[in-house]
């Protein structure tokens, strides 16, 4: 089974008896609200599912892909991270 976003919102919006455009409209929220927190530097937290945050990775000197002989220097780049709660990895085990 995958799920998109839209067949989220409308699992949401039978679980919960809202309409699929209620549904649409609270995680559309909900992913601009993980996403701006984390863009400024905190972390979201959701008991059991898991927490969304950001992290740095420090700069390094890698090899150039074109010419392996050649050194270049790769920058500090912050990315996305989650990590699972304790629920959804106990769910995952069974």
């Amino acid at each position: 089974m995958h799920l998109n976003k839209a067949a989220l919102a409308e699992e949401i919006a039978k679980k919960v008896g809202l309409s699929k455009k209620e549904a649409e409209s609270m995680l559309e929220a909900t992913v601009e609200v993980i996403i701006n927190t984390v863009k400024a530097g905190g972390s979201v937290t959701l008991a059991g599912f898991g927490q969304f945050l950001s992290k740095t990775r420090a700069g390094r000197v890698g090899v150039n892909p074109q010419n392996p002989t050649e050194k270049i220097q790769i920058p500090p780049v912050t990315v996305p991270k989650f990590k699972a709660g304790l629920a959804l990895k106990k769910a995952l085990k069974e």
